[in-house]
């Protein structure tokens, strides 16, 4: 089964409403405009069950099918913020704020999950209710975690979730996806080394922070190859090295290391951060500094359940050419996985072509991928959710 002729007729419509967005970025919760505009394309195409300012900015919507004997109710989610960047495309519709644009796609998100709304209010076959989610935040600021934590699963009464999320390297028409882990959890931490301060020309006379730092970047590499399972999946990565001076005939007082540790297994989270710690502590102390490590837990890993994971592989392979249902998971992270911790549900990636990647200042999303994922979620809606 082709894409869906009525998503078809109205491709053009939401290449509009994409590029309308692409040119009006805004970040992480401050996407005012954007819920605004999503908001009045909702009434426009005659869904009044609207509640907005869920997850701080987010929209939330409710369309009924011609039935609703089946009891179930089903969440459809789209990202709604940009990210500070400052756009290098060239397009006509290019991004009009300045150091801001849509680096990952998500005004393309949003336009295809209000192209499946307009869609589902005009058809309504199915038998149950669909929840739309346009989410704030995604990009660092957790809104998929405010959205539930402001009580938005259990509110609308949702059971099963599912999102997407373009993917620049996958041919357009083309759907990947897998069961379990998909995208890596992500927490970040600081380390900063105490020593003594000094001349360079008296170091027997200070605690060397430089160094004492540097032996603590070369230890934490141990982490992932000497205490974590070969079997499992771990990167570490120290991203920034400052002390308190910038001359090179002074040895530093202080030492801050900043970095970040993703892994695609929960438990490998609470083990890094008991290693890191460890390692930056007796290090320093080894050498007569101190450390202190400062954790913040960031997104956890994205798992796709096994049975939705199969129902959004059906609806997929109904709309397009080829599916790979056994992708390779990959260690960035996405805060869908806070609803996929609620509920069941999934996650796939839809094609994006031969285009710059996504958080490059070059990249644009490509329309021609518009009626398919529209497809797809309408195609799944009406799956799991047959009309009698």
């Amino acid at each position: 089964m082709p894409i869906k002729n009525r998503l078809s007729e109205m491709h053009a419509e939401i290449t509009g409403w994409r590029r309308h967005l692409h040119q009006m970025p805004e970040l992480l919760y401050e996407v005012h405009k954007t819920a605004a505009f999503v908001e009045e394309k909702l009434r426009s195409f005659g869904i009044t069950d609207i509640t907005t300012g869920i997850g701080r900015t987010g929209v939330v919507a409710v369309i009924e099918g011609n039935a609703n004997t089946s009891g179930r109710v089903i969440g459809l989610r789209a990202d709604m913020d940009a990210l500070p960047i400052t756009e290098a495309t060239g397009l006509d519709y290019a991004s009009q704020t300045p150091g801001l644009m849509h680096a990952c796609g998500h005004d393309g998100h949003t336009s295809i999950l209000l192209g499946t709304a307009k869609y589902l209010a005009e058809t309504r076959n199915f038998d149950g209710k669909v929840v739309l989610i346009f989410q704030p935040a995604e990009e660092g600021g957790a809104g998929g975690k405010a959205m539930c934590d402001d009580g938005m699963m259990d509110r609308w009464g949702i059971q099963e979730v599912y999102g997407l999320h373009n993917a620049p390297g996958i041919p357009v028409g083309e759907f990947a996806i897998r069961p379990g882990p998909l995208l890596a959890s992500s927490d970040e931490f600081e380390i900063i080394v105490t020593g003594v301060g000094g001349h360079a020309a008296t170091p027997h006379e200070a605690i060397d922070t430089t160094l004492v730092a540097s032996q603590i970047v070369v230890s934490l590499h141990s982490i992932v190859s000497r205490n974590i399972d070969p079997l499992k999946h771990v990167v570490l990565t120290v991203g920034t090295f400052e002390t308190d001076s910038t001359a090179s005939n002074v040895i530093a007082h202080t030492a801050r290391l900043q970095g970040t540790v993703r892994t695609l297994e929960t438990e490998c989270r609470g083990q890094a951060e008991i290693r890191v710690r460890r390692i930056a502590e007796d290090v320093a102390s080894a050498y007569g500094a101190k450390a202190e490590m400062i954790w913040t837990p960031g997104y956890p890993v994205t798992i796709n359940t096994v049975a939705e994971t199969g129902y959004a592989v059906e609806a997929a392979r109904a709309v397009a050419a080829k599916v790979t249902d056994d992708t390779d998971p990959i260690m960035p992270s996405e805060d869908f996985a806070y609803m996929l911790e609620e509920r069941p549900g999934a996650y796939i990636f839809l094609g994006n072509g031969d285009t710059a990647m996504c958080h490059h200042p070059a990249y644009d999303f490509d329309d021609e991928a518009i009626p398919l994922g529209c497809s797809w979620f309408a195609e799944l809606v009406e799956r799991r959710m047959p009309a009698a």
